[in-house]
């Protein structure tokens, strides 16, 4: 008898607490990193509790730019060309293409009118 590849799901097996993949779990965490010194500060004033919403707030910015994706919307141009891309990606090559002091370009043509 010959072996048989029986494929299965195997999406969810990199996810932690069923929500976080390792990517999230790592952007989540350096969101709360930004948000701590919020938090210091508001804890000093005595508002402790909105120090703490704005670190979930952080969180939060930090999972959805690790876990979502730009959607294609016809009627925006710059969703045509990087619809379906994460978005930590699109903002990774937008850092590396300002560091290299690329500019981008864009000639039009003019019709000429006569007489």
């Amino acid at each position: 008898m010959g072996t048989y590849n029986i494929p299965r799901n195997v999406k969810g097996e990199g996810r932690i607490l069923f929500i976080f993949s390792t990517k999230s779990l790592l952007y989540s965490g350096a969101g709360l990193l930004v948000g701590l010194p919020f938090y210091f500060v508001f804890s000093l004033t005595g508002m402790a509790v909105i120090g703490i919403v704005i670190m979930a707030i952080f969180a939060l910015i930090g999972f959805i730019i690790a876990t979502f994706k730009i959607p294609e919307i016809g009627a925006v141009k710059f969703t045509k060309t990087v619809g379906g891309e994460n978005i930590d990606d699109v903002i990774k090559r937008a850092i590396k293409f300002r560091r290299k002091g690329n500019k981008l370009y864009i000639y039009t043509k003019e019709d000429e009118k006569d007489g």
